[in-house]
């Protein structure tokens, strides 16, 4: 695709003409680069990030492969400036075009992943400093001597870190600068970590752990692709033996990428990154600085950063020579984005690895269905940890059948979970109370006409938030003040709430424990990600007796005095028709069990259900994981579900009923028939209703060895372009279902 410099806008852009042309991949939806020319006297290569003109504006874009397209530069706009950046290495760009490919989406959406932070494709600013050039001040004063006798040495110093090294404040400085006894220089600006030194700390691990690491170690030092599977059961040092992967990868002079599922998870872990490596690891999310995210990005291009440890949007970072990955949580559904651009971020990691040839590390405690079969049919080195580091012991799990240890009226606890916790709080333990869900409670209703108070942009139920006095959805962010009166009828105190969320279990627990110190944990608690970090901090050291939470408490925190774990509601996760239910279930529910008796104090679990004898409470009681995992596998294959078959999902959504059920009729119409791939739908999403906008779903199966892309890129070529408010969206390898 061709711009041309005769549009309208085409004077305001002017620049020297050139004689070659080159393709640049511009950060929009389209299908392919845009042609432009390279004026005179302006170097550019593959990789190298350019601002060119598109229509009215200015945007930033990245020379593509592809050399030039025959298109006589005259005819062209032309490339208006070259950042002084690193270009983007040949690995990137195929790494960029692979995940366009794949989940079918503009590469130029792919790439303005990679190109997140411009204002750092210029060099950062030199920072300004002071040397000291000796001399004496008119006047010595004790303030003075101090920052004289720290600058001696003849290191150079910012104005504040000096007076901070000094202990003065910068008035002290100020004035010997004013009597011409420093110079000012330029320094370089300061890296955004210190380099992790891989011998800073001596590996303790032992037994298990030991061998464990040495079989990651051969694979690093191999310097080759490879794929290796630590699968651990809770607090078995998983942590530990990767750690000596990152450490022989910084020898070896590479860099590192670790991939954490939630932010939550990061403070605990730069904590033992750094008690590890003497210094932390950069960090990347989405609730980092804009100007931190600047610096992160721009030295991971250069080199200047070592290690970096962050959400899934990571591995988009361009690092100068990335020799490691680490996935840990591998299992978890927050790897998968689902907006613009659909993808699984560890399977994408896997992709980067093997374009870059270097290894990559999947860490879990319940892997992945897919990654037990890949482990199983060798594709993947499985490393097995199967006792808990330092032989602390794994809790005592049992069940407690709802149906024979009922709550009271107006209870969700079972008395045998009420004098656990009591037992528990006396011996100066913690108790730690899970379920899934958010809020108060679930459901509002009125007691007399039966109205339920439901989001008026989502086909959803609006959650009670009581502590806010808020009811809010879930799926759109729409909320509202909870009403004295029923909108429908007008009767005043007649609102029920029904079903429980994590508030109004802790409301329950206040009843019951009036004297404990209860922290309750999700993932709307207000003061955000650094409010949740101090909470947890809180509880590691003690400071909380009951802990009441979210999927957030599931996963890599370690809380000493943490010895009982209740599931409130066991059954949850089962009630929908996810086709991995069982597995996420099962995954989610050993994960918070595994928060207990990691320090070695005996521990129990205890898991309300109502389905005692489904598999998934059987096989987290017995603790026999390989049989959920082979009756999983085996029901996986009977029904050619992933990793025995293929799945992707189109969701066609539009702001009328209407139009988005044809339009997905029309869809299916012009699909080509081809053996192996059968199309089910259309049909209304679970979520039929979402921000305003009808949504209904296709569902497109296909044997392990179809060409599902090719398949999808026909079908789409084949069908009525959207029209109007018609959206179609594409997910190849879906993990949610509604």
């Amino acid at each position: 695709m061709s711009t041309d410099s005769s549009d309208l806008f085409g004077a305001l852009f002017e620049a020297p003409a050139g004689t070659r042309t080159v393709p640049v991949l511009v950060p929009m939806p389209a299908p392919k680069p845009y042609s432009y020319c390279v004026p005179d006297g302006t170097a550019v290569e593959p990789g190298s990030i350019v601002q060119v003109p598109l229509g009215p504006r200015q945007v930033i874009g990245v020379v593509w492969d592809g050399g030039e397209d025959g298109v006589d530069p005259k005819k062209l706009r032309p490339i208006t400036h070259v950042f002084d950046c690193p270009p983007l290495s040949k690995e990137m760009r195929e790494f960029i075009d692979w995940v366009a490919a794949y989940t079918l989406s503009p590469p130029g959406l792919v790439a303005r992943m990679a190109l997140r932070a411009p204002n750092a494709f210029e060099p950062e600013p030199m920072a300004e400093g002071l040397r000291f050039i000796g001399g004496e001040p008119v006047r010595m004063t004790p303030a003075r001597a101090r920052v004289l006798d720290t600058a001696s040495d003849g290191v150079s110093w910012t104005r504040t870190g000096l007076a901070h090294a000094a202990g003065v404040s910068t008035s002290v400085v100020d004035g010997l600068i004013t009597q011409g006894l420093f110079e000012t220089i330029f320094l370089p600006p300061p890296p955004v970590v210190a380099k992790p030194d891989p011998d800073f700390a001596s590996s303790r691990l032992q037994g298990p752990q030991k061998d464990a690491a040495e079989g990651i170690l051969s694979e690093v030092r191999k310097g080759e692709f490879s794929v290796s599977l630590i699968d651990g059961v809770t607090g078995s040092g998983k942590t530990e033996v990767y750690f000596e992967a990152i450490a022989e990868t910084i020898r070896r002079g590479k860099q590192v990428l670790i991939l954490l599922p939630e932010i939550a998870l990061t403070a605990s872990f730069l904590e033992r990154f750094q008690d590890r490596f003497g210094a932390k690891p950069a960090e990347w999310h989405s609730d980092l600085a804009p100007r931190m995210r600047e610096k992160v990005w721009r030295q991971a291009v250069t080199g200047e950063v070592r290690v970096v440890a962050g959400a899934r949007s990571a591995l988009f970072l361009p690092f100068e020579d990335l020799g490691l990955i680490i996935i840990d949580e591998e299992h978890d559904p927050a790897y998968k984005q689902e907006d613009r651009v659909y993808y699984n971020a560890r399977d994408m990691a896997v992709v980067r690895g093997r374009i870059g040839n270097f290894p990559v590390v999947l860490v879990s405690a319940t892997p992945s269905v897919e990654s037990q079969v890949n482990g199983q049919n060798g594709r993947y080195s499985t490393i097995h940890l199967p006792t808990r580091f330092g032989d602390a012991a794994l809790p005592d799990l049992h069940l407690v059948d709802m149906r024979r240890h009922a709550p009271k009226r107006d209870g969700f606890l079972s008395p045998v979970l009420i004098r656990a916790i009591g037992k528990t709080v006396e011996k100066g333990e913690q108790a730690l109370l899970f379920l899934n869900r958010r809020g108060y409670a679930p459901l509002t209703l009125c007691r007399v006409c039966g109205h339920r108070f439901q989001c008026p942009q989502c086909s959803s139920w609006l959650v009670e938030h009581r502590f806010r006095s808020q009811l809010q959805c879930h799926q759109c962010g729409h909320s509202q003040r909870t009403p004295e009166a029923c909108p429908e009828c007008g009767t005043l105190d007649h609102l029920v709430a029904c079903g429980p969320g994590v508030e109004r279990i802790a409301e329950e627990v206040e009843r019951h424990f009036p004297d404990a110190r209860t922290i309750v944990l999700s993932s709307d608690i207000t003061g955000g990600v650094k409010r949740l970090r101090l909470e947890l901090e809180a509880i590691a050291k003690g400071q909380a007796d009951i802990v009441i939470g979210t999927q957030l408490v599931a996963k890599g925190h370690n809380f000493p005095l943490m010895t009982l774990v209740g599931i409130v509601d066991a059954d949850l996760g089962l009630a929908n028709g996810d086709p991995r239910a069982a597995e996420r279930t099962f995954q989610l529910l050993s994960q918070v069990t595994g928060r207990a008796g990691r320090t070695g104090l005996k521990s129990h679990g205890l898991l309300q259900t109502y389905q005692p004898q489904h598999p998934v409470m059987q096989a987290i009681v017995s603790g026999d994981a390989s049989a959920f995992y082979e009756r999983e596998i085996a029901e996986r294959e009977r029904a050619s579900l992933p990793p025995f078959g293929r799945l992707a999902s189109i969701i066609v959504s539009a702001e009328t009923r209407h139009d988005a059920e044809n339009h997905a009729r029309s869809m299916r119409s012009s699909a080509p028939q081809v053996s192996g791939i059968s199309i089910l739908g259309p049909a209304e999403a679970p979520l039929a209703l979402v921000r305003g906008r009808y949504r209904f779903r296709l569902l497109v199966h296909g044997r392990r060895s179809s060409d599902m892309q090719a398949f999808l890129r026909t079908m789409l070529a084949q069908a009525p372009k959207e029209r109007g408010s018609v959206h179609v969206q594409l997910d190849i390898d879906p993990q949610s279902f509604l």
